[in-house]
């Protein structure tokens, strides 16, 4: 590995840190890969803890080089999004926010909602967290605007839906309202989603005069009524500052357990949404390279930049941050600090209530409950995160696994797994708990919970040290076991040989005994969905050499599975893509067990 080193280009690129079994363990960036890498290599080297920690466990590297700067931030960004490595500090949250698309590169434009951005000359707006504010803006435009909902090709008339019997939809698939006149109602509602108040308003006035001037009486009390809801609804927004116009406000806060962020999405001078973060093991990373990778991480989803993005310091390598997100926007982007007026109220606010997020979740009846656990179970450290495997069988036939995770309160969907059981044989739950929890801690790359939880007794507890232990070199620490079986309810630890029982209605019992049941619950259903599609399978499918075609002449020509089964060999033989050998397969196949 030195001698690689002296072999290193002088150029900018990325650079993967692995371990022996070449998982990568730490992605970076570098202007100068060799002064990068060499940095890390010597022993005069002064390394925070954690990387210190990393470098214990490096075996391998590799580099990618890249045409500049700009390209190595771009490349590591994404390589920390495909490997998520367990030493970059990563932002958990990986999910797409919603945002309202108005199909303006469409001859009839519509509305609809989506998560993912296209450069496809539509218009997007948002991103709309929490998502209930989105649902009633649709909901608004609905009763108070005009304009088709559904997805149908206009280029044939089609025949009226009950959208235009109940007002909502002007019916251009039945030639009831022109494009120029369609394309008006769509720019009004262009305004509304923009927050353009004032020349919306006055639009819709001129048209209501119009109308009244036309005696369209009925017409124009209608658009009385437009005006009035659409002001109602403007006034029941959190207007924060027009003259803000789009932007977002990032503020944290932090203690040696972990960061809170919290962002305020302003579009308009309208706040349409805020979220929290937070990220784990960021002790000995600086506030500024703190909020560079924050920036990078969260904009690398598929979000829209503001024009302006406030923060409470300003975040490391600024200059190279604003190139890559004027590529994203496409437009120009400033990253700034304020030091006075609304802007840095609206950052010291978003930071207060990083904090009471944060505090909030500290001083929660969920820490309290961790804390009993820990106590309970003599566990080395608070179980933010817990998760559990199980097994289920029947005969050995259709066997799966499952794994769970709960965390902050809840479970965690988007962290369930469930797998077939492959290289056991019949019914044997340890190699079975044994292959499930192999398989699936190196699907999820080591990111396992704090504490495991497994379904069962100590010959499986016995069983999951074995594998932990055995691919210990993907976790930056082992997480911690415990079992738990039933009848009675009683959890064995790896550190005591006595049990402790849960049969006492504590709210620690009754969380472990949840999340038990969660992962049973959930193994048992995809079990029985295997059974009931083995049951609901033809006996053809299973059989070589009898594909589609051939399964639809033998039902065509016999009828049944039972009239094949009593057939004879000569008679499928007959059939047409059949010969003497499939036949005396598919017989001997079908009437084997009988």
């Amino acid at each position: 590995m030195l001698e690689k080193l002296n072999n290193l280009p002088s150029q900018p690129g990325i650079y993967l840190f692995k371990n022996k079994k070449g998982r990568v363990l730490y992605v970076g960036k570098a202007k100068n890969l060799r002064n990068r890498l060499r940095s890390y290599f010597q022993k005069s080297s002064k390394l925070d803890v954690r990387k210190a920690a990393m470098m214990r466990d490096v075996k391998d590297y590799s580099y990618i080089v890249t045409g500049n700067e700009l390209e190595a931030f771009v490349l590591e960004a994404n390589l920390i999004k495909q490997y998520k490595p367990r030493f970059n500090v990563i932002l958990r949250d990986d999910k797409n926010y919603p945002y309202i698309k108005l199909t303006v590169n469409e001859q009839w434009p519509r509305l609809e909602v989506v998560r993912r951005i296209k450069k496809d000359g539509a218009l997007y707006f948002g991103p709309y967290v929490p998502a209930g504010s989105m649902w009633e803006t649709l909901a608004f435009i609905r009763r108070n605007f005009q304009i088709r909902g559904c997805r149908y090709s206009l280029d044939e008339p089609l025949r009226l839906c009950i959208q235009h019997q109940i007002g909502r939809c002007p019916a251009p698939c039945a030639g009831f309202i022109n494009r120029e006149d369609y394309l008006k109602l769509v720019e009004e509602i262009r305004l509304f989603l923009s927050g353009e108040k004032k020349e919306l308003i006055e639009g819709l006035k001129r048209k209501m005069i119009q109308f009244s001037d036309d005696m369209r009486f009925e017409e124009a009390a209608k658009i009385r009524d437009r005006i009035k809801a659409i002001e109602r609804a403007w006034e029941s927004q959190k207007v924060v500052a027009p003259e803000l116009g789009d932007i977002d406000v990032t503020g944290f806060y932090r203690d040696d357990s972990g960061v809170s962020f919290k962002v305020f999405f302003i579009r308009n001078g309208i706040m349409i949404g805020s979220k929290d973060f937070l990220i784990k093991e960021s002790k000995d990373v600086s506030d500024r390279k703190l909020l560079h990778t924050f920036i990078t991480q969260f904009y690398s989803k598929e979000i829209i930049p503001p024009s302006e993005i406030i923060v409470p310091v300003i975040p490391e390598k600024l200059k190279l941050l604003e190139k890559w997100l004027r590529q994203q926007k496409g437009t120009g982007i400033k990253i700034s600090s304020p030091k006075t007026g609304k802007k840095k109220e609206l950052v010291d606010m978003a930071s207060e209530n990083a904090y009471l997020t944060y505090s909030g979740k500290k001083e929660s009846g969920v820490d309290s409950l961790l804390n009993e656990i820990k106590e309970r179970l003599q566990l080395k450290k608070l179980p933010e995160d817990i998760g559990a495997f199980d097994v289920s069988t029947i005969s050995g036939s259709e066997s799966v696994g499952a794994f769970v995770y709960w965390s902050e309160g809840e479970f965690k969907k988007d962290m369930y797994r469930r797998i077939k059981i492959k290289t056991v044989q019949g019914v044997d739950d340890y190699s079975m708990m044994e292959e499930i929890i192999g398989r699936i801690i190196k699907n999820l790359e080591g990111k396992l919970p704090d504490l495991i939880i497994i379904d069962g007794g100590k010959g499986q507890l016995e069983v999951a040290k074995k594998v932990f232990n055995h691919d210990r070199a993907l976790f930056l620490e082992l997480p911690m076991l415990v079992a738990i079986a039933k009848n009675p309810d009683r959890a064995y630890l790896t550190t005591s040989n006595d049990p402790v029982f849960l049969d006492d209605g504590r709210q620690s019992s009754l969380l472990l005994k949840m999340i038990r049941d969660e992962v049973h619950r959930f193994a048992v259903s995809y079990h029985r969905k295997l059974r009931d599609k083995d049951l609901m399978e033809s006996p053809l499918e299973k059989i070589p050499g009898i594909g589609k075609k051939r399964r639809l002449d033998l039902l065509r020509h016999f009828g049944s599975i039972e009239a094949i089964r009593n057939a004879s060999i000569e008679e499928i033989a007959k059939l047409k893509s059949f010969n003497k050998k499939v036949a005396e397969d598919l017989l001997h196949e079908l009437r084997r067990g009988q």
